[in-house]
């Protein structure tokens, strides 16, 4: 996928890039790899964080949804999801219901039955499997396919290997790859747009920079 002179579109169903549709651009990004670090595929099973548990609703068991990426339906045509607890306890549970609510999801899950039980569950992390998100478009990638991706810088005085990628953030006008970088030192966080990004392999683990010519760290 070559940017060109653009910025890069970012596949936003979660996690959150063309870069893609992000998974999430808050998630949590401790997912488990097929590969080892270096390459950024995860395995189909691995479960990736769409939203959290925010409240109950009524008093009948429902939760309501904070979505991390709020255009996401994805969780509309889930019948069985992963509950991570804060204290990283994991449950699968069947999903009885789920409907939209403004830029929220309502969700019923089984043997989640009345207004005592779901807020116990308040602030757990719903889950899917990777290969129940949506497909992508051609040049898009999810954020949880490229996180510990190598990244390359193709000139400059920085040319070479520069590190792996951490996380993407969202700012209101771009949003930026996190790089850890190889040399132990402050991170760099390099804009989405085709000035920076020559290109995006989630499939190789690589991202190639342009440069990081005039890029302040950390």
């Amino acid at each position: 996928m070559n940017a060109g002179s653009s910025a890069f579109r970012l596949a936003r169903s979660l996690c959150l890039l063309s870069v893609v549709s992000l998974c999430s651009l808050s998630l949590p990004l401790s997912l488990p790899l097929l590969f080892p670090p270096g390459h950024s595929v995860i395995s189909p099973d691995a479960w990736v964080p769409l939203a959290e548990i925010a409240r109950p609703h009524g008093v009948r068991g429902e939760l309501r949804l904070k979505l991390f990426n709020r255009d996401s339906d994805a969780l509309l045509e889930a019948d069985e999801v992963l509950v991570r607890l804060p204290s990283g306890e994991e449950h699968e549970v069947s999903v009885d219901t789920a409907r939209r609510a403004d830029q929220a999801i309502l969700m019923k899950l089984h043997s989640v039955d009345d207004r005592t039980r779901a807020d116990e569950i308040r602030g757990a992390l719903i889950c899917i499997k990777r290969d129940a998100l949506p497909p992508l478009d051609d040049g898009e990638f999810y954020i949880c396919d490229i996180v510990d991706a190598r990244v390359v810088v193709a000139s400059g005085e920085s040319k070479g290997e520069l590190g792996t990628v951490r996380e993407v953030r969202s700012y209101p006008s771009v949003d930026a790859l996190v790089v850890k970088t190889a040399d132990g030192g402050k991170d760099y966080e390099i804009p989405l747009v085709g000035a920076f990004v020559e290109s995006v392999d989630a499939t190789a683990g690589l991202v190639t920079l342009v440069t990081v010519d005039g890029i302040e760290r950390g």
